[in-house]
């Protein structure tokens, strides 16, 4: 349940290292408004405890199994809120994860103040970055020689459905096209826009408002 449905907020943790993880469940479950949810050690895991949708998921990118922005992607999909505190915070990182349907990023030198903090905005139905990686979103957001013009609207909608975490096969499957078609749009945008890397295609794809 969400803040702002008036009760206590559900909150969920997916992180593989064991003290990082025994921490974190410590500071949600001493929060009078948090209530503990499943603690695990990948996605998987997570999943197998059957949490209904609407949690607010503390999540690691580095895991066994699912991992990175498909981790982000996974937990999104089972209709949970995802706040990814990791070690890893770079600019593709933050974005990518981002991009992938998280709520919020903080890096692993958060405190537990702000952990809880991020997991109260998010379950208030806000975002939150910390304020040492929010300018990543900001420089995002800034005009750049643009590619709008150059990309056609097919490449456009590969490029997005890149951004939301999607596979090759899985952009083809929702264009109805062959992953060899999809992977060929991907060499013209790669041609077009001079960004070579998924995290840098996503990054593109914030900076064009795809996402």
């Amino acid at each position: 349940m969400t803040a702002s449905e008036g009760g206590p907020i559900r909150a969920g943790v997916i992180e593989d290292h064991p003290l990082y993880r025994h921490a974190v469940a410590n500071v949600l479950s001493g929060a009078r408004d948090v209530e503990l949810g499943p603690v695990a050690e990948s996605v998987a895991a997570f999943a197998a405890a059957g949490e209904p949708a609407g949690c607010v998921v503390v999540l690691d990118l580095k895991l066994p199994g699912v991992t990175g922005t498909r981790a982000v992607h996974e937990v999104v999909r089972m209709g949970h809120q995802v706040l990814v505190v990791s070690a890893h915070a770079g600019q593709d990182e933050v974005l990518g994860a981002i991009s992938a349907g998280a709520r919020g990023y903080l890096s692993k030198d958060a405190d537990g103040d702000d952990i809880l903090h991020a997991v109260r905005e998010i379950a208030a139905g806000n975002s939150y970055v910390s304020p040492t990686l929010a300018s990543y979103l900001l420089d995002s957001t800034r005009p750049r020689a643009g590619s709008r013009s150059v990309l056609s609207d097919r490449e456009r909608q590969v490029l997005s459905l890149l951004a939301a975490g999607e596979r090759d096969a899985d952009i083809a499957a929702a264009m109805e096209i062959s992953v060899r078609t999809v992977r060929s749009y991907l060499d013209r945008i790669r041609d077009k826009t001079g960004r070579r890397r998924r995290p840098e295609l996503t990054r593109l794809a914030i900076e064009e408002g795809m996402v």
